[in-house]
């Protein structure tokens, strides 16, 4: 027997009380089912905005040495402007916020050949690799910036929220009762089942972003306690994602609390980040200069983000077999 209790979505949304259960009820019905595009592309779009002044200013700093590192940005914008279209048309969220989603991961992946190239060039190279590690590029950053292309891939291929109900539901019990063919990936994701995959990308991103977490604040010689949540988090999260690929009673408990928890460091992260930034010489007097040489201020995101794809796997239904 195990010693987990059922906490499936579903008996989850029954401990709510009475005036929210039948809201919540509708939210889980629908990304059961992959009826949610519309909220993802505006997600896609959010985050996209975020990432990009990110990499914005990390990029500044290293005065756009070179002119590829003008191309996340200006892909940022792309893809947030093809987030947005796709929330209102469904032509464009299977076209161009596909599109847009794959040039963007592609640019993260060069991005990624660049920094390991930016490390490799600094005196010593990989011959004194902790060393390089963090005083070079952040290596993880550019696969982090592609967590909201990944966004924009998986909700180019969802159902529009207008689909839920019968049509919705109807499409999921021909896919799930046709035994022709072996099931495809496009089509889990189109009705929801999509679980495993998402555990994989979660734990990826919880690394990068784990390892993210340790070189910079190591350069700050781990001034704060606080500081070692996130490292401390990141074997937590992964490995909760990792066993949910083998246990669906796993993904129903410890990747919730797992993911919960990342979500709140992330919130809390940003609010010490804003501190560290107010409390430089000039403060408030000189926002811009701050933001750009102190903490960087959406990096505790990040970290939030892989504990929402914890989370929004938590509530999608497995892969059929």
């Amino acid at each position: 027997m195990s010693p987990f209790p059922d906490a499936s979505p579903k008996a989850i949304v029954q401990l709510i009380p009475p005036p929210f259960r039948s809201p919540a009820e509708i939210v889980v019905d629908h990304i059961q089912h992959g009826t949610f595009q519309r909220s993802m592309a505006l997600l896609v779009c959010s985050t996209s905005l975020i990432s990009g002044m990110e990499v914005g200013y990390e990029h500044y700093r290293g005065s756009f040495s070179n002119p590829i590192m003008y191309t996340p940005i200006l892909l940022s914008g792309v893809l947030a402007a093809a987030g947005g279209a796709g929330f209102f048309s469904r032509r464009a969220a299977q076209t161009v916020m596909r599109w847009a989603s794959f040039v963007t991961l592609a640019d993260g992946l060069i991005g990624f050949g660049f920094h390991i190239r930016g490390i490799a060039r600094k005196p010593g190279g990989w011959r004194l690799p902790v060393f390089n590690l963090v005083m070079g590029p952040p290596v993880f950053a550019p696969l982090l910036f592609g967590t909201s292309a990944y966004l924009g891939v998986i909700a180019s291929y969802l159902q529009r929220e207008e689909d839920h109900g019968w049509k919705g539901k109807t499409i999921d019990a021909v896919k799930t009762a046709t035994t022709l063919r072996k099931p495809d990936w496009r089509e889990d994701i189109r009705v929801g089942r999509f679980q495993k995959h998402l555990c994989v990308v979660t734990a990826i991103g919880t690394v990068c972003s784990g390892g993210e977490a340790w070189y910079s604040h190591y350069k700050d010689n781990f001034k704060y306690r606080v500081q070692w949540s996130p490292v401390l988090l990141t074997p937590i999260l992964a490995g909760a994602a990792l066993w949910s690929l083998r246990s669906k009673r796993a993904a129903n408990t410890v990747l919730p609390v797992a993911s919960a928890l990342a979500m709140l460091n992330g919130v809390v992260g940003t609010g010490y980040h804003i501190r560290g930034i107010l409390r430089r010489p000039g403060g408030r007097k000189k926002p811009l200069y701050n933001t750009l040489y102190g903490p960087p201020i959406f990096a505790p995101m990040l970290f939030a983000a892989c504990g929402m794809l914890g989370m929004m796997a938590y509530l999608m239904r497995r892969e059929r077999s």
